[in-house]
């Protein structure tokens, strides 16, 4: 069966169904919550995540994953920590599986597209990536992306006409890895910065924390295979740039939370959409340390996520000894 699929209706996966449904398109959106299905369907809003938007009639909601199996692409938009769990349950055929989510594979330490092609080898894998708040997408403001092909220009040649809209322009990318890495960073450098923004220290930390967390980015996606290139891009830098800046960002608004002195167990209990770089901060700094790789920034992020003082955390940071820019 040829068609579109949404996995995921969060906030962003609801937010790309209405996009890829601009055009009127069928798009067929699952979601795990039979009560928000109903709802989908009803009433043509998603209240629960993505209130302020008017969906399109030819999105159609589903809890069913056996009705997504013979779609032809799927965008997974499911958070990462649920992303294999999902896909195991999908009948495994040829399909362009689009990994939308952010993050890393916190039981097995993998990036999401190295799992999810152990786990669906006949698929090809794309990552779309770049500087996205899911309110602006629904809203038809422009926005551009990164769409990594796994399975090169001729995976691009298929996704592009799916994906791209007058107001959402993806660029072409062969570097999979490199938009993983980005959207994956910059989750834990973005609640960095709410850490920032909390403690009231200025807008020249936060600049400068910018500026040495894409540094870190770079140290860590050279070493795991990523280009340089790329995360200089729209899905790095780019992304960077808009979540360490606004409370629109989920990470932003956890770190703001912490650094006004919130208990970070609290904080993640409380909140019914998921912050990512909370989850990815530990698997990230272990897999850096196993590495050699220094970030001291993201070493303090999963020490704040442990519960330290994040006053004390940043002034271990400002006391560290001085060193040359350039390769440090």
């Amino acid at each position: 069966m040829s068609g579109v699929g949404v996995l995921g209706a969060g906030a962003w996966g609801t937010a790309l169904a209405q996009s890829l449904a601009s055009d009127g398109r069928d798009v067929l959106l699952w979601a795990r919550e039979e009560r928000l299905v109903r709802d989908l369907n009803a009433t043509q809003r998603n209240t629960l995540y993505l209130p302020s938007a008017k969906l399109a009639t030819t999105i159609a909601a589903t809890s069913d994953l056996a009705a997504m199996a013979y779609l032809d692409v799927l965008l997974v938009v499911t958070p990462a920590q649920h992303m294999a769990d999902v896909l195991r349950a999908m009948p495994a055929r040829p399909r362009d599986l689009v990994l939308c989510s952010k993050g890393i594979d916190a039981a097995s330490g993998q990036l999401l597209n190295d799992l999810a092609r152990s786990i669906a080898p006949a698929s090809e894998i794309a990552v779309l990536s770049g500087p996205t708040f899911a309110h602006e997408v629904a809203a038809g403001l422009p926005t551009a992306v990164t769409l990594a092909c796994g399975g090169g220009e001729s995976q691009w040649e298929r996704l592009a006409p799916v994906i791209a809209r007058p107001a959402l322009r993806p660029y072409y990318s062969h570097d999979v890895a490199g938009a993983e890495i980005g959207g994956a960073v910059k989750n834990v450098l973005a609640i960095a910065c709410g850490v920032v923004e909390g403690l009231q220290l200025g807008q020249n930390a936060r600049a400068a924390l910018i500026a040495r967390g894409y540094a870190e980015m770079l140290r860590f996606g050279e070493a795991f295979g990523a280009e340089a290139e790329t995360l200089a891009g729209l899905c790095g830098l780019g992304d960077l740039v808009l979540t360490c800046t606004s409370t629109a960002s989920r990470n932003f608004s956890l770190g703001k939370a912490l650094g006004e002195g919130g208990d970070p167990q609290a904080l993640m209990a409380d909140r019914r959409t998921v912050a990512e770089g909370a989850f990815t901060a530990p698997v990230l700094t272990r897999l850096a340390g196993e590495r050699g790789i220094d970030m001291p920034i993201a070493e303090a992020v999963r020490a704040i996520l442990d519960g330290a003082s994040a006053a004390d955390i940043v002034a271990r940071l400002l006391a560290r000894p001085l060193r040359s820019e350039q390769g440090a």
